[in-house]
């Protein structure tokens, strides 16, 4: 669990850090950097999502494991 809350903690500061830096250094106008800023921020909740659900099926199967014995 740690691992997970670590990782998603790294995402979202990567997500804020690359957001920042892209409305800082992007030469575009303010439409083109909305639409920008928002397809990197669902594609970061995409991944998110993506591993938090193969994180919950690697929990599950461990828990299914551990029932059998």
């Amino acid at each position: 669990m740690h691992k997970l809350m670590s990782f998603m903690a790294g995402a979202v500061c990567g997500a804020l850090v690359g957001a920042v830096t892209a409305l800082l250094l992007t030469p575009a106008s303010g439409s083109e950097l909305i639409e920008s800023v928002e397809e990197r921020w669902e594609q970061t909740r995409s991944e998110a999502r993506q591993a938090m659900q193969e994180r919950r099926r690697e929990l599950e199967d461990q828990y299914r494991n551990a029932s059998r014995m």
